[in-house]
């Protein structure tokens, strides 16, 4: 007895031992809440996650997008805010309305960084994002510039103005515009989107007074802008100026000619991330960071979108090369603790070795002194065992059928995943593995099994065959198409499209 509780104070040593390196250390924890997509902040994100190993401090940064939903938004602060975050940075959909949801979330003691936009609210601890007042009077300087003196009509069609960045872009572009009274100015009011911006300036050129020129409040509504103008035969009579700056969207509209202008609005996710570190670990930082931009024209537009392009393709990069290091971390640790638990076993069996030995030699007196059952006994019980043993063999056939199903069963559970999130551009591999009841690793490994691809393959893979049925199913643009089915930028959309099917998606239109 007293032999037997040896081996189970050295197995719980042992349990402790191995429970205690498995731990993986602090790390500060940021939750994001995005109120939209799109390239601007799709660039935001890669450089969010591309920060996280780029400080001293181990940082996880987790990201959710509303996708313009303001109602989603709070729901997801609430679920961000009882995940256990260290942090949380958001992006209001709507200044007014998240107020409360900030509130309760400054209540648990999680500090609060707002990016880009403001809530109507004190209850946070620092803003990043760019100066919005600025960017508006830069480019109301860009148009007195292009004006030359002529006294040119001037329309602005601003985004929703119940966020601040439409506000404050608004409030600069406006003070520059009442400074000269040869331009005759008009603002009309939209809402961020392509569309409501092509109806309005559709709206405009059908009273027959003519804009000169049109400043939007980011190149998605400039491009809805250029449409209008197109159906109207007015392109060659009005000048179109955009914020955002974008190298698939702003930049190349301007190399296009379709714009005159965009503003290159800054992102910099890395100094978001930065700012939070600060925060979390009681260093100095500003309670307001304003990140400048530039105005990019025909003239400098080649410069700015190769530089541009090169740094998004590096940070993309950068998230990919983190990705592949973050599985090999998890496939590290995973080996290190059964080395761990393999080294605590071999302990515990010389032990136990060890103690069986001297129980047998302490035994063995008796043992001659007791009669061994006969021989024919010894026979009975032995085919006895075995008939026993024969029973619990199972039919390798039946084994077979119970994989099969189960490979089935796997294949509908990712499928359904895969097409419950295809919209998605922020979908990550841990979370379609956790949907289906994997880790990241062992989702690769089945996957690759099954299908020859990696997961990412086979989800861009799906996400191409949509977006074919819908361009030969449906009359929706190219971009429409993109953004439905999870691609952050139409660019990218057209890119692995042909590289898919050998053809440009309006190829497959047309």
């Amino acid at each position: 007895m007293r032999r037997l509780n040896g081996l189970y104070l050295i197995l719980f040593i042992a349990t402790l031992t191995v429970a205690g390196c498995s731990g993986d250390g602090p790390k500060y924890k940021i939750g994001v809440s995005q109120c939209s997509q799109g390239a601007w902040r799709e660039k935001v994100n890669q450089e969010m996650l591309a920060a996280q190993h780029l400080y001293e401090e181990d940082v996880e940064v987790t990201i959710a997008n509303s996708y313009d939903d303001t109602e989603l938004q709070i729901r997801q602060i609430d679920s961000l805010a009882n995940s256990g975050i260290d942090l949380l940075v958001v992006a209001p959909n709507e200044a007014a309305p998240l107020a409360d949801a900030v509130a309760r979330v400054k209540r648990k003691g999680i500090p609060v960084i707002f990016f880009d936009r403001k809530a109507q609210t004190d209850d946070y601890s620092a803003f990043i994002g760019g100066n919005n007042v600025e960017a508006g009077q830069v480019v109301g300087q860009y148009v007195v510039q292009a004006s030359q003196g002529k006294p040119l009509f001037v329309l602005e069609i601003t985004g929703a103005m119940s966020t601040t960045p439409a506000q404050e872009r608004h409030k600069g572009f406006a003070s520059v515009m009442h400074e000269y009274p040869n331009l005759r100015y008009v603002c009309r009011v939209g809402d961020w989107t392509s569309d409501e911006a092509c109806r309005l300036a559709t709206e405009q050129i059908k009273t027959g007074e003519l804009p000169d020129i049109v400043f939007c409040h980011n190149d998605g509504m400039a491009t809805g802008v250029y449409k209008a103008v197109v159906e109207t035969q007015t392109e060659d009579s009005v000048q179109i100026i955009g914020i955002d700056g974008m190298p698939d969207e702003g930049l190349e509209y301007v190399k296009l000619g379709h714009q005159v202008g965009t503003y290159v609005y800054p992102t910099h996710g890395e100094e978001i991330v930065r700012l939070a570190l600060n925060i979390l670990t009681g260093r100095p930082y500003q309670h307001d960071n304003l990140l400048h931009g530039m105005m990019v024209t025909p003239e400098n537009v080649d410069l700015v979108a190769s530089t541009s392009g090169e740094l998004m393709k590096q940070g993309r990069d950068l998230v990919t090369i983190q990705d592949k290091l973050e599985d090999s971390i998890v496939l590290y640790k995973t080996q290190h603790k059964l080395l761990i638990a393999s080294l605590m076993v071999i302990v515990l069996l010389v032990v136990a070795v060890v103690l069986i030995w001297r129980a047998l030699v302490q035994t063995r007196k008796a043992t001659r002194q007791r009669q061994a059952l006969n021989e024919e006994e010894t026979l009975f019980y032995t085919n006895a065992d075995g008939r026993t043993l024969r029973h619990v063999f199972i039919d390798p056939k039946v084994e077979t059928a119970e994989v099969r199903s189960q490979d089935s069963i796997f294949a509908e559970k990712l499928n359904e995943a895969i097409r419950q999130n295809l919209s998605n551009p922020n979908l990550k591999m841990e979370d379609l593995g956790e949907s289906v009841g994997l880790s990241r690793v062992q989702l690769y490994r089945r996957v690759k099994a099954l299908t020859g691809q990696s997961p990412v393959e086979l989800l861009r893979q799906m996400r191409l065959q949509q977006g074919y049925v819908l361009l030969t199913t449906t009359n929706k643009t190219v971009n429409e198409i993109a953004y439905e089915v999870g691609f952050g930028t139409p660019g990218y959309f057209s890119k692995c499209f042909r590289q898919q099917y050998g053809k440009y998606p309006m190829d497959v239109r047309s």
